[in-house]
């Protein structure tokens, strides 16, 4: 099914419209926005239904969306999601928000059709209601269908979640016992200034406590540093202190007062025990108790030397030389020599020595899977052979001129969803799908190739292999 709408008057016309054109204007461009949207779902629902039966008994089917809904091909998410220069991830999920609208959902998916509400309520709509059964889902639909269209998102979603508790109390208090498990802490990128979000989810006890010891350090810091800082730069700094557990003791004891006999809030029953068994440790055994995380920067001795330049630190992002030390901190630094990558390091086994894998790393500069952020660390990823490692075939099959990292679930589809992949130079690799899409993977980003152009730089390595490797000795 397709829609169209009258193309956008140029710039220029509507800057001389008057001001009710305008708004009329407005209002084509936000129904031009939906149909967009609805397009897009329309075209994810019948790649799942193009997909929806195995190849063989070894092609692996998944439900992405509720019950009630058919399952696609696992590794089929992955060649759309290229399609459309998105993360897997992102695909798998608009695939399953549209095939809840359309199989659970249909009243409301009835309104998103006609371009008459946001199509982003909707699809939080059906995450939210993914758990419920296709027959308890129907509750939600006819509620939502009802209000989507004239009332605000935010009361269309605390709506859906009414109904939703009311279609199933019981999974609802079974979700609520398994969210104890989903608490986590992460880090966000650090921006051009070196700074970072600490993101936490954790119990509403555990974040009251975390609140009042940070606002008690940093009542304790604004005595020496609050002449510069305001409030909550120093909460911020007091953040800092919890991960250093034996100066933030210190820090309480020294600014506690101990004559008014009143044990401070913060002080457990068995303080006192505790304190008298750290004076008796030794300092190596107290060196123990900081928390121990890998960091790997990249600095040029230039930089380190003049204290001038910027420094890139791998999953957090480039970072002046001058605020290493205060990211480092009291941090013990091991330095490893420059990497060589004009060195040829190729070697006769199917594994990847460490010294092959960091020159693979730093050569790609992350996971080469197509439209995937060159910004995550090189824990939990897999390197992979780009042409097939065989047993009997030549030596020096494994090297940085065959090998590319890829996080496990990109490896998985790479080796059973039909994807190809070559190295077509130092740090570039080639993709190509069952559909003769083709994609070049390399510093600049991820480029659509044509089939010729991918077919034509095949040809260029299998002819001038000699010339090729030579880029590496």
């Amino acid at each position: 099914m397709s829609f169209s709408h009258p193309a956008p008057e140029p710039l220029a016309a509507a800057a001389e419209a008057p001001a009710t054109q305008v708004l009329v204007l407005a209002a084509d461009a936000l129904r031009a926005r939906h149909l967009a949207e609805v397009e897009e779902l329309r075209l994810a629902i019948r790649w799942a239904t193009v997909q929806g039966h195995p190849r063989d008994d070894r092609d692996p089917m998944v439900s992405p969306g509720g019950d009630g809904t058919p399952e696609v091909r696992e590794h089929a998410i992955p060649e759309l999601a290229m399609a459309r220069e998105t993360h897997p991830a992102t695909t798998r999920a608009l695939i399953a928000d549209g095939l809840d609208l359309v199989h659970r959902l249909p009243r409301t998916w009835a309104v998103v059709e006609t371009g008459g509400c946001e199509p982003w309520v909707a699809r939080k709509v059906a995450v939210l209601s993914r758990a419920l059964l296709d027959d308890q889902v129907r509750t939600v639909d006819r509620a939502v269908a009802r209000a989507i269209a004239g009332h605000a998102p935010s009361t269309v979603l605390e709506l859906a979640r009414a109904k939703v508790i009311e279609a199933d109390p019981e999974t609802h208090r079974a979700e609520r016992e398994r969210e104890r498990h989903r608490r986590y802490v992460s880090l966000s990128r650090a921006d051009e200034f070196g700074y970072r979000h600490v993101i936490a989810r954790v119990g509403a006890g555990d974040a009251a406590w975390i609140d009042a010891m940070v606002e008690r350090v940093a009542e304790i810091l604004s005595a020496t540093m609050g002449h510069d800082h305001n409030h909550d730069e120093l909460r911020s700094i007091a953040m800092g202190w919890l991960a250093r557990p034996l100066d933030l003791l210190k820090l309480l004891l020294e600014h506690t007062d101990t004559t008014t006999g009143e044990v401070p809030a913060w002080a457990s029953d068995h303080l006192a025990e505790t304190v008298a068994r750290i004076t008796t440790m030794p300092a190596r055994r107290l060196a123990q108790l900081r928390g121990r995380g890998r960091l790997f920067v990249h600095v040029t001795d230039e930089a380190l030397r003049t204290g001038v330049g910027v420094g890139r630190i791998e999953g957090v992002g480039p970072i002046d030389v001058r605020q290493l030390r205060e990211v480092l901190g009291h941090a013990d630094v091991t330095v490893t020599p420059v990497l060589d990558l004009a060195h040829r390091r190729r070697v006769d086994a199917y594994e990847h020595p460490e010294t092959v894998k960091d020159h693979v790393w730093v050569q790609t500069g992350g996971d080469c899977f197509p439209w995937t952020p060159r910004s995550a660390t090189r824990d939990g990823v897999d390197y992979d052979h780009a042409v097939p490692y065989d047993d009997t075939g030549p030596p020096g099959q494994t090297g940085p001129h065959n090998s590319g990292p890829l996080r496990r679930r990109h490896h998985r589809t790479k080796t059973h969803g039909g994807l190809t992949t070559r190295v077509v130079g130092p740090g570039r690799h080639l993709w190509r799908t069952p559909h003769r899409q083709a994609f070049l993977v390399d510093h600049t980003g991820t480029t659509r190739l044509t089939d010729d152009q991918a077919e034509s730089m095949v040809q260029a390595i299998d002819d001038g292999v000699e010339l090729y490797f030579s880029c590496f000795q």
